[in-house]
C-alpha cells in the first residue's frame, strides 16, 4: 500500500502551551490507527493538529506526497480529510438529510451510501438534528464527514457516552468502513479492547509523548501495556 500519512518530530498545541511532544508515525492508504491514551494526553490535539487547528511548533505532516503544514484550515477538507470531533457539530436547525446534502462532495459517498450504513438515518431523514438522540447524532456526524468523500477519517471518540447497543451499530459500521470501504481511519476512543480488534496500528499517548506504536493486536493480548497505559479504559 502506498503511504497516505507521515508525521515526523511533531510539536504542537495552543498558545505558549506545549501539548504534544515529537510524535511520528505513518499510515497507509486503506490504513487504520488506534489513537489511545488516558484522558488529557494529547489524542484531540493531534487529530485538531492534523485539521490545522492548533500551533504547530515544530516537525513534519505530509499527506499525499505533498506538505500538509502549508494547507490553511480550510483547505484540508477538500483535500480529503473527513473529521468527526467529540462536540459532533451537526447543524441542530436543519434536517438530516439537509445537513448531509449542505456539505456533499462529488464521489462514491451519498446520501443513498450513507443511508445503507445508517438506516436509522434514512428512517429519520426528515427530522431535525435536534431531534436525534445522542446515538443518532453521532451517525449523522460521521454521515456528514463521509459526503465530503475523505481520503482519511479522522474519528474522535464516537462511542463516548451511547447505549451498548447503539455502540455495536457504531462499531459495526466503523469496521465496514475499515474493512470493506477501505477507508483509512484514525480511531481515538478511551475503550481500547472495543477498538484494537478494528485496526492494523495503534498508538498510544502519556503526556503528549508516544509510548507504544505498533501492531494492534500486539497490544490487545498485552494486558500489562493496557492496564500501565490506560488504567481501567483497558477493560
Amino acid at each position: 500500500m502506498a503511504e497516505l500519512l507521515r508525521v515526523e518530530g511533531l510539536c504542537a498545541g495552543y498558545g505558549d502551551s506545549v501539548v504534544l511532544e515529537d510524535i511520528s508515525f505513518r499510515l497507509e492508504d486503506a490504513g487504520s490507527l488506534a489513537l489511545l491514551g488516558r484522558n488529557g494526553m494529547g489524542k484531540t490535539t493531534l487529530l485538531a493538529t492534523l485539521m490545522g487547528a492548533t500551533r504547530r511548533r515544530r516537525g513534519n505532516i505530509v499527506y499525499r506526497g505533498s506538505d500538509l503544514v502549508a494547507v490553511p484550515t480550510h483547505g484540508r477538507a477538500s483535500l480529503g480529510l473527513g473529521w468527526v470531533p467529540q462536540e459532533r457539530d451537526i447543524f441542530a436547525s436543519l434536517s438530516v438529510q439537509e445537513n448531509l446534502t449542505v456539505v456533499a462532495r462529488p464521489g462514491p459517498w451519498d446520501l443513498t451510501r450513507v443511508y445503507a450504513l445508517f438506516p436509522r438515518l434514512g428512517e429519520r431523514r426528515s427530522q431535525m438534528g435536534n431531534q436525534l438522540s445522542g446515538g443518532e447524532q453521532q451517525m449523522l456526524a460521521i454521515a456528514r464527514a463521509l459526503m465530503l468523500n475523505p481520503r482519511l477519517l479522522l474519528l474522535d471518540e464516537p462511542l463516548e457516552g451511547l447505549a451498548p447497543l447503539i455502540v455495536q451499530e457504531l462499531l459495526g459500521a466503523i469496521r465496514g468502513l475499515i474493512e470493506q470501504a477501505g477507508m483509512a481511519v484514525i480511531l481515538v476512543e478511551q475503550h481500547a479492547r472495543q477498538i484494537l480488534p478494528l485496526t492494523r496500528q495503534a498508538l498510544v499517548l502519556e503526556r503528549g509523548r508516544s509510548v507504544y506504536l505498533g501492531d494492534s493486536e500486539s497490544l490487545r493480548r498485552d494486558r500489562a501495556m493496557l492496564d500501565a497505559w490506560l488504567g481501567v479504559a483497558s477493560h
